[in-house]
């Protein structure tokens, strides 16, 4: 195993070896730049200068340029560069949420992540019976096409939402309209490669993964505007 060594994990790619082999998904990650620009286009406009709010409209960002190097070289190190953006920002939005709409304690705020962390890893070595998803399971593809390593990552945010819902936070609608749209991309990510074969566009098939990419860039630009409320703003 070497970090030049390419990997073949979607539909659009197949196995094509070539940088071009997935415009599809590469072009559609133009949306997490979107995403991020909004963002930062609202938060000047509101004059928020929070540090850490920055880093997280920075991280979706680098979220969209790291899925676009994995989705062109398709090698190992790229996939580095594809999912370590997504962790980070996973945990650094969870130890922000917790604090900033639940006002929960430092220890409580530990455990938790600890917590996913934990669940994350345990998810995405998981297995499941692939006889229902054939043509993912002939691939070669894990439990749901990989998907299920961001259950951890829905269900917390589900919590969340609940949480933000029951004390009437401000935030809760953008919070609850982001776990909405996380569900329905992983369903986009999990069927990438049963539904291939439906999906040709421009002679070539295209798979689902490409929508994974739009409705999660809008589950991130949500997040970001429920970070993007007025400090001072309480629950009522």
């Amino acid at each position: 195993m070497t970090w030049s060594q390419q990997l073949f994990n979607y539909c659009e790619r197949g196995l094509e070896p070539s940088f071009w082999a997935e415009p599809f998904n590469a072009v559609s990650n133009v949306a997490f730049i979107v995403a991020a620009g909004a963002a930062a286009i609202f938060a000047r406009r509101h004059r928020r200068s929070n540090a850490i709010e920055w880093m997280l409209i920075a991280l979706v960002a680098a979220i969209g340029i790291g899925s676009f190097l994995f989705h062109t070289f398709a090698t190992r190190w790229a996939a580095v560069a594809d999912t370590a953006p997504i962790g980070v920002f996973m945990v650094a939005y969870m130890i922000f949420a917790l604090r900033r709409f639940l006002s929960a304690p430092w220890l409580a705020v530990i455990a938790s992540v600890a917590l996913f962390i934990f669940s994350f890893r345990t998810m995405s070595a998981a297995t499941c019976d692939l006889s229902w998803m054939p043509i993912t399971a002939g691939a070669g593809r894990a439990c749901l096409n990989g998907s299920l390593a961001y259950g951890p990552a829905l269900v917390a945010l589900a919590i969340l939402a609940t949480g933000v819902l029951i004390t009437r936070h401000p935030a809760a609608r953008w919070i609850s309209a982001a776990t909405a749209a996380l569900a329905i991309s992983l369903a986009f990510r999990a069927f990438d490669f049963e539904v291939c074969g439906w999906t040709e566009v421009f002679g070539s098939v295209r798979g689902t993964h490409p929508l994974w990419h739009l409705t999660n860039a809008f589950v991130l630009y949500f997040l970001l505007r429920a970070a993007l409320l007025p400090t001072e703003t309480r629950p009522t």
